[in-house]
Protein backbone atom coordinates (compact mmCIF):
# COMPACT_ATOMS: atom_id res chain seq x y z
CA UNK A 1 0.00 0.00 0.00
CA UNK A 2 1.10 3.59 -0.60
CA UNK A 3 -0.26 7.08 0.12
CA UNK A 4 -2.19 7.10 -3.13
CA UNK A 5 -4.13 3.98 -2.12
CA UNK A 6 -5.64 5.53 0.98
CA UNK A 7 -9.14 6.96 1.00
CA UNK A 8 -10.39 9.06 3.88
CA UNK A 9 -12.37 6.04 5.10
CA UNK A 10 -9.45 3.60 4.99
CA UNK A 11 -6.94 5.94 6.63
CA UNK A 12 -9.39 6.72 9.45
CA UNK A 13 -9.96 3.01 10.12
CA UNK A 14 -6.34 1.92 9.71
CA UNK A 15 -4.97 4.52 12.10
CA UNK A 16 -8.05 4.80 14.38
CA UNK A 17 -8.43 8.54 13.97
CA UNK A 18 -11.06 10.58 15.72
CA UNK A 19 -12.37 12.96 13.07
CA UNK A 20 -13.92 16.36 13.70
CA UNK A 21 -15.59 18.13 10.78
CA UNK A 22 -16.15 21.85 11.19
CA UNK A 23 -17.03 24.79 9.00
CA UNK A 24 -14.51 27.61 8.78
CA UNK A 25 -12.03 26.52 11.47
CA UNK A 26 -9.34 28.46 9.60
CA UNK A 27 -11.58 31.30 8.40
CA UNK A 28 -10.86 33.79 11.20
CA UNK A 29 -7.11 33.87 10.60
CA UNK A 30 -5.38 37.03 9.47
CA UNK A 31 -4.99 37.17 5.67
CA UNK A 32 -1.53 37.61 4.18
CA UNK A 33 -1.27 40.09 1.34
CA UNK A 34 0.31 38.40 -1.68
CA UNK A 35 3.18 40.07 -3.45
CA UNK A 36 2.50 41.96 -6.64
CA UNK A 37 4.48 39.29 -8.48
CA UNK A 38 2.27 36.44 -7.24
CA UNK A 39 -0.85 38.41 -8.11
CA UNK A 40 0.41 38.85 -11.67
CA UNK A 41 1.52 35.20 -11.93
CA UNK A 42 -1.84 33.86 -10.79
CA UNK A 43 -3.76 36.21 -13.08
CA UNK A 44 -1.80 34.81 -16.03
CA UNK A 45 -1.45 31.17 -15.03
CA UNK A 46 -4.73 30.18 -13.33
CA UNK A 47 -6.79 30.33 -16.57
CA UNK A 48 -4.14 28.29 -18.42
CA UNK A 49 -3.95 25.67 -15.65
CA UNK A 50 -7.74 25.44 -15.54
CA UNK A 51 -7.93 25.03 -19.31
CA UNK A 52 -5.28 22.29 -19.40
CA UNK A 53 -7.03 20.65 -16.47
CA UNK A 54 -4.32 18.15 -15.50
CA UNK A 55 -2.99 17.65 -11.98
CA UNK A 56 0.54 18.40 -13.23
CA UNK A 57 -0.45 21.72 -14.81
CA UNK A 58 -2.36 22.81 -11.71
CA UNK A 59 0.58 21.81 -9.49
CA UNK A 60 3.21 23.59 -11.55
CA UNK A 61 1.29 26.71 -12.53
CA UNK A 62 -0.65 27.40 -9.32
CA UNK A 63 0.31 25.38 -6.23
CA UNK A 64 4.09 25.68 -6.61
CA UNK A 65 3.79 29.45 -7.01
CA UNK A 66 1.63 29.83 -3.89
CA UNK A 67 4.08 27.77 -1.82
CA UNK A 68 7.07 29.66 -3.21
CA UNK A 69 5.35 32.87 -2.11
CA UNK A 70 5.08 31.37 1.39
CA UNK A 71 8.81 30.62 1.29
CA UNK A 72 9.53 34.21 0.26
CA UNK A 73 7.21 35.70 2.88
CA UNK A 74 9.15 33.79 5.55
CA UNK A 75 12.46 34.95 4.08
CA UNK A 76 13.55 31.34 3.36
CA UNK A 77 13.50 30.41 7.07
CA UNK A 78 11.40 27.44 5.94
CA UNK A 79 11.80 25.06 3.00
CA UNK A 80 9.40 23.43 0.60
CA UNK A 81 9.77 20.36 -1.59
CA UNK A 82 7.89 19.08 -4.61
CA UNK A 83 7.52 15.49 -5.78
CA UNK A 84 10.01 13.87 -3.40
CA UNK A 85 10.00 10.32 -2.05
CA UNK A 86 8.65 10.33 1.50
CA UNK A 87 9.02 6.73 2.66
CA UNK A 88 8.42 6.51 6.40
CA UNK A 89 6.74 3.18 7.29
CA UNK A 90 6.48 0.49 4.62
CA UNK A 91 4.46 -1.91 6.82
CA UNK A 92 1.78 0.72 7.42
CA UNK A 93 1.73 1.86 3.79
CA UNK A 94 3.21 5.26 4.59
CA UNK A 95 5.32 5.35 1.46
CA UNK A 96 5.31 7.12 -1.86
CA UNK A 97 5.80 10.55 -3.34
CA UNK A 98 4.55 13.69 -1.60
CA UNK A 99 3.25 16.30 -4.04
CA UNK A 100 4.41 19.16 -1.82
CA UNK A 101 5.63 19.45 1.73
CA UNK A 102 6.85 22.30 3.90
CA UNK A 103 9.48 21.96 6.61
CA UNK A 104 10.25 24.40 9.41
CA UNK A 105 13.92 23.86 8.62
CA UNK A 106 15.58 26.29 6.19
CA UNK A 107 17.61 23.41 4.67
CA UNK A 108 16.64 23.24 1.00
CA UNK A 109 19.05 20.57 -0.29
CA UNK A 110 17.47 17.72 1.67
CA UNK A 111 14.45 17.19 3.90
CA UNK A 112 14.89 17.92 7.58
CA UNK A 113 12.37 17.64 10.42
CA UNK A 114 10.03 19.03 11.41
CA UNK A 115 7.72 18.64 8.46
CA UNK A 116 4.72 20.87 9.11
CA UNK A 117 2.48 21.01 6.01
CA UNK A 118 1.56 18.41 3.37
CA UNK A 119 -0.18 19.55 0.20
CA UNK A 120 -1.87 17.02 -2.08
CA UNK A 121 -2.85 18.24 -5.54
CA UNK A 122 -5.79 16.81 -7.49
CA UNK A 123 -7.20 17.79 -10.86
CA UNK A 124 -10.82 17.70 -9.72
CA UNK A 125 -12.56 17.92 -6.32
CA UNK A 126 -10.19 18.47 -3.34
CA UNK A 127 -12.04 15.76 -1.38
CA UNK A 128 -10.45 13.12 -3.63
CA UNK A 129 -7.08 14.04 -2.11
CA UNK A 130 -8.11 13.97 1.56
CA UNK A 131 -7.24 10.32 2.30
CA UNK A 132 -3.84 10.56 0.66
CA UNK A 133 -3.12 13.87 2.37
CA UNK A 134 -4.03 12.49 5.82
CA UNK A 135 -1.76 9.46 5.25
CA UNK A 136 1.10 11.84 4.43
CA UNK A 137 0.32 13.91 7.54
CA UNK A 138 0.54 10.75 9.65
CA UNK A 139 3.86 9.96 7.99
CA UNK A 140 5.11 13.46 8.85
CA UNK A 141 4.08 12.92 12.46
CA UNK A 142 6.21 9.76 12.58
CA UNK A 143 9.07 11.27 10.59
CA UNK A 144 9.32 14.19 13.02
CA UNK A 145 9.18 11.89 16.07
CA UNK A 146 11.84 9.59 14.62
CA UNK A 147 14.11 12.59 14.05
CA UNK A 148 13.56 13.81 17.61
CA UNK A 149 11.93 17.00 16.36
CA UNK A 150 8.29 16.40 17.20
CA UNK A 151 5.67 19.16 17.00
CA UNK A 152 2.13 19.17 18.32
CA UNK A 153 0.30 19.80 15.04
CA UNK A 154 0.66 18.67 11.44
CA UNK A 155 -1.32 20.44 8.75
CA UNK A 156 -2.52 19.44 5.34
CA UNK A 157 -4.24 20.79 2.26
CA UNK A 158 -6.00 19.02 -0.56
CA UNK A 159 -6.20 21.29 -3.56
CA UNK A 160 -7.05 21.54 -7.22
CA UNK A 161 -4.98 24.71 -7.30
CA UNK A 162 -8.13 26.78 -7.66
CA UNK A 163 -9.87 25.21 -4.64
CA UNK A 164 -8.19 24.50 -1.28
CA UNK A 165 -9.43 22.44 1.67
CA UNK A 166 -7.42 22.40 4.92
CA UNK A 167 -6.82 19.83 7.67
CA UNK A 168 -5.12 19.65 11.05
CA UNK A 169 -3.81 16.57 12.89
CA UNK A 170 -3.18 16.62 16.64
CA UNK A 171 -2.05 13.19 17.87
CA UNK A 172 -4.96 10.99 16.72
CA UNK A 173 -7.50 13.77 16.30
CA UNK A 174 -8.08 14.88 12.71
CA UNK A 175 -9.81 18.20 12.08
CA UNK A 176 -11.27 18.79 8.61
CA UNK A 177 -12.35 22.27 7.60
CA UNK A 178 -15.44 21.79 5.42
CA UNK A 179 -14.96 25.25 3.90
CA UNK A 180 -13.50 25.33 0.40
CA UNK A 181 -11.23 28.33 -0.18
CA UNK A 182 -10.92 29.73 -3.71
CA UNK A 183 -7.64 30.88 -5.28
CA UNK A 184 -9.35 34.26 -5.83
CA UNK A 185 -9.01 34.52 -2.03
CA UNK A 186 -5.26 34.01 -2.27
CA UNK A 187 -4.67 36.31 0.70
CA UNK A 188 -6.81 34.05 2.88
CA UNK A 189 -5.04 30.91 1.64
CA UNK A 190 -1.64 32.47 2.33
CA UNK A 191 -2.86 33.60 5.75
CA UNK A 192 -3.90 30.05 6.62
CA UNK A 193 -0.60 28.59 5.38
CA UNK A 194 1.30 31.26 7.30
CA UNK A 195 -0.57 30.47 10.52
CA UNK A 196 0.31 26.81 10.02
CA UNK A 197 3.99 27.62 9.79
CA UNK A 198 3.67 29.66 12.97
CA UNK A 199 1.62 26.88 14.66
CA UNK A 200 -1.21 29.34 15.36
CA UNK A 201 -3.99 27.57 13.48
Amino acid sequence: MAYSNFTLETVQKEFQLETVRSIGIFSDLEPMVPSELLTIILKKKVPVAAAIGTEKARSELIVANVLFELLEQFDHRISFFSGIDFNVDVEKGLTGVADFLVSLSPEQFYLQAPVIILVEAKKEDPKFGLGQCVAEMLAAQRFNADKGNDISRIYGAATTGTEWQFLKLEEKCLHIDMTIYQIAECDRILGILSSMVEQKA
